[in-house]
């Protein structure tokens, strides 16, 4: 646009020159002597202006005819092609000269310009590769997107275009929300250039968004050979789709695959948890036990989660309070200090009816990282121990209205998720949910679905706040 404006101005500029100067020599008056072969010619002023301007022509004439002069003698001299050329050169040149033009248009937004000249570049060079491809951008920002299509069309047609054809009608597809073609068109434009990172991209997003957890899979292994992703990064990333993949094969019920899929996606990332709890239910199903002991003591030695604990008390599910609080400590011991180990040892103890020893397991986590779990843990303790209900109503009212601790939080969009998901429901972040506090302002839920190993010590339907008074509400425990 810039340039534009200049290259007006400067026409004006010259024009405006030649004008003044044209004025000048009139009212100045004077007379042109032009002497040639011994005569000499007197002009008006304006009337030298016009020979000097003819003579300039006229030796731009005599230039291009010695050129056609030449290319003619070249012909008479066996060149078939040179007068052809002769005349194809000049219409090239014309026709990069216009593509050019196009070009800096796109570049600088004009869309009426860059057609313009797009469409007389088209003319002059004959459909090349590089017009088509300038004429489909200059129509797609002209908002001309059939015009644009067709082009893009024309260049499936040349072997060196096809790629550039395909991404730009894959772009339209995405803009117009038909990711169903836009998927097939992804898979071709992989298959012509694995490597290209913008394609690769593209088509993981559309196998993910469609749940095509194994070809998502294979698209991991070409990002992570062209290094668009580090290795450990494609690991972790492969044991997500690996787990996504084992409830979908689970869902259909194809066990035996599922099965193997899960243990797949623990192998891969021992550490990500619900691949660790789906792994352990597999073994528990197989009867081993042992495996599945193993599976989720690796997994909390990294991580400690309800998730971990609640899929290891499946493990033995019969077992009386006693036996369960002498097993698990072969994961309590691995984090004692972790704010999750005392309040899952807080939990046994108080379904082992052991409320002294659930007030020691918990010490002051209520007080300095008060949560709904790690209150509703305070009111059932106050219950077991025979406290007044007024006590036990305080502590509940606190859980009401308190943060619900660690969850499961996008770390794209910053959303709070009920269950870990492969993808945000929200941004459609992959492998983005990170198990910690989210902000503040989120709800709570109650204390009794966050208590699964205690039994029915809150049986009781919790208070409304406003129901309890506030000096009931305990200060200090």
């Amino acid at each position: 646009m810039l340039w534009s404006l200049i290259r007006i101005f400067l026409f004006i500029g010259v024009i405006t020159a030649a004008a003044f100067g044209v004025s000048f020599l009139i009212e100045n008056g004077g007379q042109v002597r032009l002497s040639f072969a011994g005569t000499e010619y007197t002009f008006e002023p304006l009337i030298g202006l016009i020979v000097i301007a003819l003579f300039l022509f006229a030796i731009w004439v005599a230039f291009k005819l010695l050129g056609l002069l030449l290319a003619v003698f070249r012909f008479f001299n066996g060149d078939e092609t040179a007068i052809s050329r002769y005349f194809v050169k000049n219409r090239q040149k014309r026709g990069y000269e216009a593509l050019a033009d196009g070009m800096m248009a796109l570049a600088a937004g004009e869309a009426h310009t860059a057609v313009a000249k797009a469409h007389k570049a088209e003319k002059l060079l004959d459909k090349s590769p590089l017009t088509q491809l300038v004429n489909a951008q200059a129509a797609e920002m002209n908002g001309e997107k059939t015009r644009a299509l067709q082009y893009y069309k024309d260049l499936l047609q040349n072997d060196k275009t096809r790629f550039v054809g395909i991404q730009g009608i894959l772009k339209q597809k995405l803009a117009d929300g038909d990711t169903d073609t836009a998927l097939k068109l992804a898979e071709k434009a992989f298959a012509l250039r694995p490597q290209h990172k913008g394609t690769i991209e593209t088509l993981f997003k559309l196998q993910t968004d469609k749940e095509q957890w194994e070809g998502a899979g294979k698209t991991i292994t070409a990002q992570v050979r062209t290094n668009i992703l580090t290795k450990d990064v494609g690991k972790r990333r492969e044991a997500v789709l690996a787990l996504a993949n084992a409830r979908l094969l689970l869902d259909k019920g194809e066990v035996l695959k599922g099965k193997a899929v899960a243990l797949e996606a623990n192998r891969l990332s021992p550490d990500l948890i619900p691949a660790a709890v789906l792994a352990a239910e597999m073994q528990v199903l197989d009867g081993n036990k042992r495996a599945a002991t193993k599976i989720i003591k690796k997994a909390w030695s990294a991580t400690p989660h309800p998730d971990l604990a609640a899929a290891f008390a499946e493990i033995e599910p019969d077992e009386t309070a006693a036996a369960r609080l002498k097993r698990f400590t072969a994961l309590t011991k691995l984090h004692p200090e972790h704010s999750e180990t005392k309040m899952l040892l807080a939990e046994l103890m108080l379904a082992a009816e052991d409320f002294p020893g659930a007030r020691r397991a918990i010490g002051d986590l209520a007080e300095k990282q008060p949560t709904t779990r790690s209150l509703a843990i305070m009111a059932a303790i106050a219950r077991g121990e025979g406290a007044e209900e007024k006590v036990v109503r305080g502590w509940l009212a606190k859980a009401l209205s308190a943060s619900r601790g660690p969850q499961w939080v996008c770390s794209s969009c910053h959303k709070t998720h009920a269950a870990w998901a492969p993808k945000c429901d929200s941004c459609g972040g992959f492998d983005s949910m990170d198990w910690t506090t989210p902000p503040e302002g989120e709800g709570a839920a109650s204390g009794v679905a966050m208590l699964p190993l205690m039994g029915g010590l809150l049986e009781a339907d919790e208070p409304e706040t406003e129901d309890t008074p506030e000096e009931d509400v305990p200060q200090e425990t």
